[in-house]
């Protein structure tokens, strides 16, 4: 990912074009008015640091050259100087008064979540993120959708190199979105520069932030916590649209979830569930396990050609809903629904010479999930 950062706009006022003040070491001014204020606060903080070096060194680098030993120079001997005590505490002391008020006032802004126009609940998950629009009866899940050939080495890496999701969290601009963080498993923390949002989901806590996003865009950013083993594989990616656009696009993903439950009362023919499978497979499941089923032992073992699984239908189906406790197997009846669970248990079991013949139904997952 290639953002660009900018100087503070006293510098643009020497007339220097845009690509000149760009910079890749520097905070992201951001799209929201709050990381504006975050970036304008960096900056003046900066400046302040810049000014007390200059300062400092310089009087002690004219001490050393001004008074140095070769000038005949001679130390004088006092014990103390109350004066000078006085002004080296007071001095500091005002500079951060001066700093933590305009701090305090952009922290008060951000930690109000008050008022929002719509709620996204947003679960971390080994390795990918699920977003729940509250009230709108609408889930999604993003993985990484960057192509494992890249990822092996096999092709060429994309602009986008691991950064990259089969669904971003949709967005509407000039709106007040409350974030409501938690995680299914272990410490991730959703970060986006852009949006000046860093915070951390923990199992069994809600952490709140928000965010109101001024440019529509594409912004993109990263699990910032050391998550486990595809903690690389976990980006996440913000499509900001206008509201009338966000609107239409939310009628009509419902209406698609709403087919898709339809899906689970009819009988659906071994093909489709192969050509269904396969894709959630290679979203969900192939980073573990590996494309051709080989897996990687022992924390995840291979599935090709797995008796214990093959022989035992109830017990496979019972894996991939409920997980396997005390082990890095996920529960996947919160991040699938149960077309997707049908069609990668059938997928699985006739996969990579797994032939079983097997045609899970939906309706025999939804059984399951429906159960106490």
């Amino acid at each position: 990912m290639r953002i660009r950062y900018v100087w503070p706009t006293t510098l643009g006022c020497l007339g220097l074009p845009q690509s000149v003040l760009a910079i890749d070491w520097n905070m992201p001014v951001g799209v929201t008015d709050v990381s504006r204020e975050i970036h304008s606060l960096h900056m003046i903080i900066f400046w302040i640091c810049v000014a007390i070096g200059v300062v400092v060194f310089g009087a002690l680098f004219y001490s050393v050259f001004r008074y140095r030993r070769s000038r005949g120079a001679r130390a004088a001997s006092f014990h103390e100087h109350t004066t000078v005590e006085v002004i080296w505490t007071l001095i500091p002391t005002l500079i951060l008064v001066a700093m933590a008020i305009p701090a305090t006032a952009t922290l008060k802004k951000m930690y109000d979540a008050s008022a929002a126009d719509l709620d996204v609940m947003i679960t971390g998950q080994q390795w990918r993120w699920r977003y729940s629009y509250l009230g709108e009866d609408l889930a999604l899940t993003s993985n990484l959708a960057t192509p494992r050939s890249e990822v092996t080495g096999e092709s060429p890496k994309s602009d986008n190199y691991l950064l990259e999701v089969d669904e971003p969290l949709v967005l509407p601009v000039d709106r007040k979105v409350r974030l409501l963080l938690t995680s299914d498993d272990v410490i991730h923390s959703w970060w986006v520069p852009d949006l000046a949002v860093k915070q951390d989901a923990v199992p069994g806590f809600v952490n709140e932030n928000w965010v109101r996003i001024n440019e529509p865009g594409i912004y993109r950013g990263q699990c910032a916590e050391l998550c486990g083993r595809d903690h690389a594989f976990m980006p996440v990616v913000v499509k900001a649209v206008e509201p009338e656009r966000f609107e239409t696009w939310l009628a009509e993903r419902k209406e698609a979830a709403a087919q898709a439950a339809l899906g689970v009362d009819r009988e659906w023919a071994l093909d489709e569930l192969m050509k269904r499978g396969e894709q959630v497979y290679g979203s969900i499941c192939a980073s573990c396990h590996q494309p051709d089923g080989q897996g990687s032992p022992p924390a995840f073992p291979a599935l090709a050609g797995n008796q214990t699984m093959l022989n035992d239908v109830d017990y496979h189906i019972e894996t991939v809903v409920n997980g396997v406790s005390g082990s890095a197997m996920p529960a996947f009846r919160n991040t699938l629904n149960a077309v997707e669970m049908a069609a990668v248990i059938t997928y699985e079991r006739n996969a990579w010479g797994n032939e079983t013949g097997d045609a899970i139904q939906p309706a025999r997952i939804a059984e399951l999930l429906d159960a106490p």
